[in-house]
């Protein structure tokens, strides 16, 4: 059963300026500083949550459309639901939280993002440690033969099914879809094995493996500094007892942590 939130501290933006500047103050003293993101923190660019009322998974239940038995069968259906997404994804570019993010990075701030998002808005903004667990939407793959490409605007036009042009075999973007492991987990683990900061922007984090990382964290006693729309209700999945010095930022990601970053810039080292 998950907890309620009620030791970590609640920041409004500028109103609640002596917790910003606290929460600011203990992150420049982490020794290893890792972002966890996920769809809200691609909202402001335009990019609405898959699971929020008339997202994409209410339009193409993900157990009829995003499994890999269903691609492997009938991948004409799978290529309704990644042209869809193509479509929304296409021309999207990164927004003020990305570009904050980016900035902690090039200043030696973070020493690394691991994304639940396939937008690839992170490496847009200039991070260059991007871990993406659940793959990427902007190459195609067969997997048969293994040879990839990059996704081309007329691959959301067409109507047919592309195919591979080594093996003939039905391509399919590089997302994960269920049924398939998710990437990057030992590397994943390395980064966070000796966390001290993990800032979790725009996700509940109730979905395994992101689920766990904060909880992670937590028992080494690490901060957990968690950005979101909706007023902290629930811990995140996997979590243990809070930590001292943790905070909630609520609000829009594009205005709180680039107020956040600026915040801790503002700081001398």
């Amino acid at each position: 059963m998950m907890k309620a939130v009620k030791a970590m501290q609640l920041i409004r933006g500028d109103q609640d300026r002596e917790q910003l500047l606290a929460a600011a103050q203990g992150f420049r003293a982490a020794e290893k500083r890792v972002a966890l993101s996920g769809a809200g923190i691609s909202v402001g660019s335009g990019i609405p949550d898959f699971r929020s009322k008339g997202g994409l998974w209410s339009v193409f239940p993900p157990e009829e459309y995003a499994t890999l038995e269903v691609f492997l069968t009938n991948p004409a259906k799978a290529w309704e639901l990644f042209r869809a997404l193509g479509k929304v994804l296409l021309g999207k570019q990164p927004n003020p939280a990305h570009r904050a993010l980016a900035q902690l990075e090039e200043t030696g701030l973070l020493q690394g993002v691991v994304t639940q998002n396939v937008d690839n808005l992170h490496q847009q903004a200039g991070n260059r440690r991007v871990l993406e667990i659940h793959g990427d939407h902007q190459h195609l793959a067969c997997l048969h033969c293994g040879h990839q490409e990059a996704v081309r605007k007329e691959h959301y036009r067409q109507s047919r099914v592309p195919l591979c042009c080594r093996c003939g075999f039905p391509l399919k973007p590089k997302v994960v879809l269920f049924g398939e492991a998710v990437r990057k987990i030992e590397e994943i683990d390395a980064l966070i094995a000796d966390c001290d900061l993990l800032l979790v922007l725009g996700t509940s984090a109730q979905v395994y493996p992101a689920a766990g990382l904060p909880g992670e964290v937590r028992r080494n006693q690490g901060r957990i500094y968690s950005f979101n729309q909706d007023p902290p209700s629930l811990e995140p999945a996997g979590s243990h007892d809070q930590g001292k010095g943790d905070y909630y930022f609520q609000g829009d990601l594009s205005a709180t942590l680039p107020l956040f970053v600026k915040t801790v810039l503002r700081l001398n080292p």
